[in-house]
């Protein structure tokens, strides 16, 4: 067993009648990662959950997960993984606890230590003040957590939470978000959203799928990078309009220059670098040499939605 590796997809293939839901999608997830699943509805997100959860055959290519194969040791692997589906499947009519111990039981685990994972897992998920609570009194962010209590409460080493933010405001948004970071290194976290800023600030690592494929695999940082011969820098200089044009236009790592009036005797510039140069320390170097007064110079960063537009747009739609 590969004690580095938790999951393994290699040529992921999924066909129903008359539709391809996944097209040879490959990757891997270290073992303590938080790795984000991020498309549009129908990117086919939800399908590689399933198939990972060992709730869904593929069509053709492996998965492995901890070492072991999806397809011929389901029942290893369902032991080995907490998974909450979209729409959280709970028993309304339950309390908490009671539901709880009762999903811990089908889990496998004896009387005794499922009484012991239940109190630890609903400590975990703030939910023992609401312990005898009926779950369908519950509000959304509560029932949210017993979904994420469920998934933890037998200790898996691969949870896979599929859209588990959708419909909750903000605080509860956040407390669920705290929840998923806690659980890296202990935990492999595979988290599904459509919602980007969501993945910034909860995954280390993102996996961004359109139709069927995976498009971009990377850490935010390394996206950044990766859009970065796109990004401008932006300086704000009092100096002479014609002064500056002449400057830009003789520079040679400068590939396109826009310069416009800002207030006072300022001029914005707005630079594009040749193959994503960054040349603040340049700029501010020449406009010291040449005495001019500089009050701003900052790079564009792009965020993860300015990357996430890149890589999801169709060929047809570039000019």
């Amino acid at each position: 067993m590969n004690n580095g590796t938790m999951i393994e997809v290699t040529g992921l293939t999924k066909r129903y009648a008359g539709k391809t839901a996944l097209t040879d999608v490959s990757f891997t997830v270290a073992r303590g990662e938080i790795v984000g699943l991020l498309g549009p509805n129908g990117a086919g997100k939800s399908t590689t959950m399933r198939i990972l959860a060992a709730f869904l055959p593929a069509t053709t290519g492996t998965v492995s997960i901890a070492g072991w194969d999806v397809f011929r040791d389901s029942e290893e692997v369902r032991r080995r993984i907490g998974y909450m589906p979209e729409n959280n499947p709970l028993h309304h009519e339950m309390r908490v606890r009671e539901y709880l111990k009762f999903r811990a039981r089908l889990k496998g685990l004896t009387r005794a230590r499922s009484r012991d994972r239940v109190d630890t897992v609903m400590e975990q998920c703030s939910l023992t003040e609401v312990g005898s609570r009926i779950i369908g009194q519950l509000s959304k962010g509560f029932k949210q957590r017993v979904g994420l209590a469920d998934a933890l409460v037998h200790e898996p080493e691969l949870i896979i939470l599929d859209e588990p933010t959708i419909g909750l405001d903000p605080h509860q948004i956040r407390a669920v978000r705290q929840l998923i970071k806690s659980l890296a290194g202990a935990h492999t976290v595979l988290i599904s959203t459509h919602i980007l800023p969501e993945a910034e600030m909860t995954c280390n690592r993102m996996l961004i799928m359109y139709e069927g494929r995976i498009l971009a695999a990377d850490t935010p940082e390394n996206l950044q990078k990766l859009m970065a011969s796109n990004g401008q820098i932006i300086a704000e200089i009092a100096a002479p309009e014609a002064d500056l044009n002449e400057l830009w236009a003789q520079l040679p790592e400068v590939e396109m220059f826009d310069v416009s009036p800002a207030d006072g005797d300022y001029f914005r510039c707005a630079l594009t670098p040749r193959e994503g140069l960054d040349l603040r320390r340049q700029i501010f170097a020449l406009v010291q040499e040449r005495g001019w007064s500089l009050r701003e110079l900052t790079r564009s960063r792009h965020t993860l939605e300015d990357i996430y537009v890149r890589v999801t747009r169709p060929d047809e739609e570039e000019n």
